[in-house]
Parts: structure tokens; C-alpha cells; sequence
């Protein structure tokens, strides 16, 4: 009740603001059209679910199933003829099944993988919130933006900056533009439930879990266990874009982004198990060998282009491509396909398709096909070779006169979309969203 009424405070105190920008900036902007005539609201939720049995988290099996709800509002003001604000906020709530079993002892029943346990590490939430800044020259030809952006979840906090420059010439049908972003994010280096007491205690064998379980298998357990060194991690990204339209029909455009990362790149409480060290069990969990090791940097690249053709007031055809390779090993193609339909003055539909493909990490190998004296490894399978393809379906209603009002804001457009995916792994997921866009009378 407290959040929704911060909640409910911030929006209205955004309102409250944007309405003031435009009374003040009244009698400003006559004689040039406004980048954005009133203030906008946007209200998007996701319901996402999720399911496969490759659980990094117990070492490459286990359950997958995840849900994930995520309601979130945008508020763009025009704070003059030429500036916009915009804030983000937005909560994730989720259930998983195979977080869960960071801790698979603390439920009702025996612990498996392949059974969500009960215990506290079964859902969290996860909170984002990004200011942003957009200045356009009077012409309308140069643009600049900056954003400050935070997030937070039970083990994890990041900070962002960035910014970007774009640059419309050539009667604006030729586009470059110029981004570059930065976040520092923090680790609580949370470890399998198994292998804290080895950290904590240096005589792990005397804590309860094992003094009240039965040990099966190699009743000798005893992992060479040792934390990882660091909390930290930074990311630094650049990109760069150049559009153009080539015809009264035809747009293209491509890009280039660049990411470096370092720091602690390894995810602390997902298992790895050894081919040459023999299994213990608790129930039917397999005790944990070691956690995933991964190096403390990682530089990607990813080189996209899009290709938009109108044919017709009824059909468009848009097109992307896209080509990604790191210094981890692995490359992979993206292609994509979406056919929006204009049905009428207010309706819109765009089914889609999209193809995914990768190559595997370095670093990767399946359930118990790795070896102790390997330096980096994880069964991450998102680490892994494989394909996916995803087909998405949409629906858009727009009504540029706002008939319909809230208070005194009228609904611009409604969208609403699915998509449905699935790995040649085992893991799929289908998504819903849907978004109301509201402006200010």
C-alpha cells in the first residue's frame, strides 16, 4: 500500500510538472512547431512464462520455469519547444523455479532439481527507474540526449550513465548518430546453499546440513572450494548509426556497438559438476562440485542493419540483420522479419518472425562433461550452441483525436502483442504485453 501510494504521489507529481512546463513556455513557441506538443504517459505491462530442464543454477539440469510480471510507466514532458523529460519506472515481479534452488534444502519436500523449492529464493523483485534528457537544435538537426538510470534486486545493483549525439543532413534523409554508455553494477556474492559453509566456517562437514542429512554417493564430500575475489562489475558500450532513405519507398540503416566488461563476470550461485569427481547427494540433489568460473573480462561487437520497404497505405515490410561475435567464443546471427497491416484509419496488425543461431562459449560444456582441472567453466546453457525461432503477432489501435479520456488525458494508441519462442534446446517461452499511450489535453 506505501508503493502504490509513492507511486501514485510520483506520477501525479510528474503531471503536476509537465503542466507547468507548458503554461510557462506558452507564449515561447509560436513561431516554432514543438518537438513535443504535450505530455505524454505510457503504461506497458508483460506477463513472460517461461520453462526447459538445463537450470544453470543446478549445474545444467533441473527445472527452468519462470514467471515474470512487469508493469511499468513512461512520462515524457516537453519542458519547452525544443527540450523533453522523460522518467522510466518500472518493478519486475517473478517466481523461479530454478533460483529457488539456490537453496534446495529449505523446502516442504526432498530437494530435486527438477522440483522448485519453497524457501525464500523462489521470487524477489526487481526495480529499475532511468531519467533522461533530450535537447533539439532549432532546425531540428542536431539532437542531443543524456540518462541516469538505477536497478535494483535482492542481490545485484546497478548504476548507468549515457548519452548520445544525432546528426539529420541532407534534408534530413541521411541520419548518424553516436551513443555511448556506462554502468557499474555490484554482486552479494550469494553462494550454493552446500558450499557457504566452507566459506564461512572453513569446516563446512560440521554444519548442520551435513550433520542431519545423509550424504549418498561419495560420502566423502569435500569440494576444494575457494570465493571469488571481487563484487564488482563495469560495462562500458559505444555505438555507432548511419541511416538513409534511399527512395520514396525504401529506408536502411546499420550500426555497430562495441561492449567491454570486467570484473566479476561468473554468477556466484550457479553449480558446475566435475566428470572426474564422484557425486554426493543430499535427497536428490547432487551436492555442487564448484561454482561457474568464468574470465574477469569480455569484449563483444555487434554489427546490425535494417531494411523497411513500403509498399502500399496497407503493407510495410520491415527487415533485420544482425551479426555478434566476443572474445568468448561466440558468434551468432540474428534475422528478422515483421509485415505490419493497416486495417482502416485506427487498426494495425504485424505478425513477425525472428531466427536466432549461436556458437558456444569457450567456457561451456554440459552436465558433468567438465573437468577439475579446467580454469573457466560453466553449463549455462544460454553459454551454449543452439538455434531458436520466434514468431510474435501484434495489434495496434490508434486514434489521433483521443476520444476517450482519463481525467485530462485521452488514449492515443493501444498495443497489444505475443510472441512465442522456442530453443532447440528444450527452452521456450511465450510473452504477453501491452501498452496505453495517454496525452495531456
Amino acid at each position: 500500500m506505501v508503493v502504490t501510494k509513492l507511486k501514485q504521489g510520483l506520477v501525479l507529481a510528474v503531471f503536476f510538472i509537465g503542466a507547468r512546463a507548458l503554461s510557462q513556455d506558452s507564449t515561447k513557441t509560436t513561431y516554432k512547431k514543438r518537438v513535443l506538443e504535450t505530455t505524454e504517459v505510457d503504461i506497458l505491462t508483460s506477463y513472460y512464462s517461461q520453462e526447459g530442464d538445463n537450470a544453470a543454477v543446478s549445474g545444467g539440469i533441473g527445472n527452468e520455469e519462470l514467471t515474470d510480471f512487469t508493469p511499468t510507466i513512461v512520462v515524457s514532458i516537453p519542458l519547452n519547444a525544443d527540450d523533453i523529460l522523460k522518467i522510466d519506472a518500472g518493478v519486475s515481479a517473478y517466481t523461479s523455479a530454478s533460483s529457488s534452488n539456490i537453496n534446495p534444502f529449505d523446502g516442504a519436500g526432498p530437494a530435486d532439481p527438477f522440483v522448485a523449492s519453497s524457501g525464500a529464493s523462489s521470487s524477489d523483485l526487481w526495480a529499475n527507474g532511468v531519467v533522461s534528457y533530450t535537447h533539439n537544435s532549432d532546425d531540428r538537426n542536431d539532437i542531443w540526449s543524456g540518462k541516469i538510470s538505477v536497478s535494483s534486486e535482492y542481490d545485484y545493483f546497478s548504476l548507468g550513465v549515457g548519452g548520445s549525439y544525432t546528426k539529420l543532413f541532407n534534408e534530413k534523409n541521411t541520419e548518424v548518430s553516436l551513443s555511448a554508455n556506462v554502468y557499474i553494477d555490484s554482486w552479494s556474492l550469494i553462494y550454493p546453499y552446500e558450499l557457504r559453509p566452507f566459506v564461512e566456517t572453513g569446516d563446512g562437514l560440521n554444519n548442520s546440513l551435513f550433520t542431519q542429512n545423509t550424504i549418498t554417493g561419495n560420502a566423502n564430500y569435500n569440494p576444494n572450494f575457494t570465493k571469488l575475489d571481487g563484487k564488482g562489475r563495469n560495462s562500458y558500450s559505444v555505438g555507432v548509426g548511419f541511416s538513409q532513405i534511399l527512395s520514396k519507398n525504401m529506408q536502411g540503416s546499420l550500426s555497430v556497438d562495441v561492449v567491454q566488461q570486467n570484473g566479476q563476470l561468473s554468477t556466484p550461485f550457479q553449480r558446475v559438476y566435475f566428470a572426474d569427481v564422484a557425486d554426493s547427494f543430499i535427497e536428490n540433489f547432487q551436492l555442487a562440485d564448484d561454482i561457474e568460473r568464468l574470465p574477469d573480462s569480455r569484449f563483444k561487437t555487434a554489427i546490425g542493419g535494417r531494411l523497411n520497404y513500403y509498399i502500399n497505405e496497407m503493407f510495410v515490410v520491415r527487415t533485420y540483420y544482425r551479426y555478434y561475435f566476443d572474445d568468448w567464443g561466440i558468434t551468432s546471427h540474428t534475422a528478422s522479419i515483421e509485415v505490419p497491416i493497416k486495417l482502416g484509419t485506427k487498426f494495425t496488425i504485424y505478425p513477425s518472425y525472428r531466427f536466432y543461431n549461436q556458437t558456444a562459449a569457450d567456457y561451456f560444456a554440459p552436465y558433468e562433461e567438465h573437468l577439475s582441472t579446467e580454469e573457466f567453466y560453466t553449463s549455462d546453457y544460454d553459454l551454449s550452441e543452439f538455434s531458436a525461432n520466434q514468431f510474435g503477432f501484434g495489434i495496434t489501435y490508434t486514434d489521433i483525436f483521443t476520444n476517450f479520456h482519463v481525467w485530462n488525458f485521452g488514449l492515443k494508441s493501444i498495443d497489444l502483442k505475443f510472441n512465442q519462442y522456442k530453443r532447440d534446446s528444450g527452452l521456450s517461452y511465450f510473452l504477453i504485453a501491452g501498452g496505453f499511450k495517454f496525452v495531456m489535453d
